[in-house]
């Protein structure tokens, strides 16, 4: 009897190792949580990406989320080039007489620049710096009175500054902040509540920073004694300037904060200088304006550039912290690299152009409508976001690219992944881009085997009916799995 169940147990051990990574997926997507729902994923190694280790539904379309930020960053890096820098510049229109009274108008020329005034990226300078420095090159020219008006001009972009597509509920938060050509902040700002530890009480506004001009805010927020998590949605439209919030904030004793998207980042930016000039004794007898037609600049005076940080260090924020903003900013830039006007229209053309080129998605495999993944009608076939990760590995740009996605420890992106590799010492073998909105989860990336070999992997969950963790723990697996190749 003995003998026999040591028989059973070799018989079994041989048969789990025997079983095929296509066959271990299979059955782990047998979980309860996919019933009704709809999962594609593929791997494959870099180097054979048309062989792939594992396939299921990987030519269809499925809502990626934030793993398209992989295409947008891709394209962006081989477009542009690691070392690119976005400028913004200040002119005025022409130079001060004796007496220092400049007789025309500033202009701030917004140059596309996603991290204007943020200090987020490696080498930014917040914004309350940038202003200084652009109020120190009006006094540098000598000027002492402005007797004109101070100009945004907004002109390299046009047409809606967030996604048709885009939720209501989202639009009005941070995280679906307008894109401007002059950006400044991250578009955004906090909204702090007062201490209120009682339950079911009413979220008094306290401060908002920074202080934003001519804004209203009307709070509808409770406090929530038994949820600890921000489930505050501020509602509004751009250039909007009447907000109101509503849900709840966890009951607290020191006060709590939000943050929404800033209705107008190009006024606010104009506002903050004038704000700075007058401190200095520079007097601005015109007006605040924003224009959608570039002006002459070739008569006028150059005062100041300020250059962004390289795009190499901006695409480390789009992927590991999943940045919305700087990634739709980035597929606007698409369009404006090609001598076209910064929309969101021709900045997909661009990027499809992109994926056609390099035979990465075929027409019917996207259906994309910005570039950050917020839009929950975007469509990706798990194979092209496969090809793309396979075919960065062949550019000159790929350190940097690999290098912009999180590992699971990472602090951001894949909070919720980051300590299933610990207990096997893994971590940097695994670089992942995450995706997460309502009833989807994706994660997309790099996995290296036991033999130093780089595998491609994208795992796709929509329709997902609940928040249930067990989705990610499904991913984790594979990714684990991933990680044992070759078996022996």
């Amino acid at each position: 009897m003995r003998y026999f169940l040591l028989f059973i147990y070799i018989c079994a051990t041989l048969s789990v190792s025997a079983q095929t990574v296509q066959e271990y997926v299979s059955a782990r997507l047998q979980h309860p949580i996919l019933n009704g729902a709809l999962w594609g994923g593929a791997a494959a190694y870099t180097d054979t990406p048309d062989t792939e280790i594992f396939s299921v539904n990987a030519g269809t379309r499925l809502t990626p989320a934030s793993a398209l930020k992989l295409l947008t960053t891709a394209a962006a890096l081989e477009t542009f080039g690691p070392d690119y820098r976005f400028q913004t510049k200040l002119f005025a229109e022409t130079l001060p007489d004796e007496n220092g009274i400049l007789r025309g108008n500033l202009y701030l020329q917004g140059g596309g620049d996603p991290t204007l005034g943020s200090s987020r990226v490696q080498g930014a300078e917040t914004w309350q710096t940038i202003v200084k420095k652009w109020t120190q090159a009006v006094k540098d020219a000598g000027i002492t009175r402005v007797e004109g008006n101070l100009v945004a001009d907004v002109s390299l972009f046009e047409g809606p500054s967030v996604a048709p597509k885009v939720n209501w509920e989202n639009i009005g938060n941070y995280y679906a902040a307008p894109a401007s050509p002059l950006s400044f902040n991250d578009n955004l700002f906090k909204i702090h509540f007062s201490p209120q530890f009682r339950h079911g009480q009413p979220a008094e506004i306290s401060a908002t920073d920074p202080k934003i001009p001519a804004l209203t805010l009307t709070s509808f927020v409770t406090t929530d004694g038994k949820n600890k998590k921000d489930n505050a949605y501020v509602y509004g439209a751009p250039r909007q300037n009447e907000l109101e919030i509503y849900g709840t904030i966890p009951t607290n004793l020191t006060g709590f904060t939000i943050s929404a998207a800033m209705p107008d980042p190009a006024f606010f930016a104009a506002h903050a200088l004038k704000e700075e000039m007058q401190q200095q004794g520079i007097r601005l007898t015109g007006e605040i304006k924003t224009t959608r037609t570039a002006p002459d600049y070739t008569p006028m005076a150059l005062l100041h550039t300020y250059q962004s940080p390289k795009l190499k260090d901006i695409i480390i924020i789009v992927n590991k912290r999943s940045f919305n903003l700087y990634a739709d900013m980035l597929l606007r830039q698409l369009a404006v690299y090609a001598g076209k006007k910064g929309s969101i229209k021709n900045g997909l053309e661009e990027l499809n152009t992109f994926l056609r080129k390099n035979k990465l998605a075929a027409a019917q495999d996207t259906v994309i409508y910005d570039g950050s993944g917020l839009a929950r009608d975007n469509l990706v076939t798990p194979r092209t976001l496969l090809r793309t990760l396979a075919f960065m590995t062949t550019s000159p740009n790929f350190t940097h690219y690999y290098n912009s996605l999180a590992t699971p420890d990472d602090r951001g992106d894949l909070l919720l992944l980051r300590r299933f590799l610990k207990p096997h010492k893994a971590v940097n073998r695994v670089r992942v881009k995450g995706g997460t909105i309502d009833g989807v989860k994706t994660a997309a990336g790099y996995a290296t085997d036991k033999n130093g070999k780089q595998i491609a992997f994208v795992l796709m969950a929509n329709n997902l009916a609940d928040k249930d963790e067990a989705i990610l723990r499904i991913h984790e697996d594979i990714i684990k799995k991933l990680l044992k190749l070759p078996e022996e």
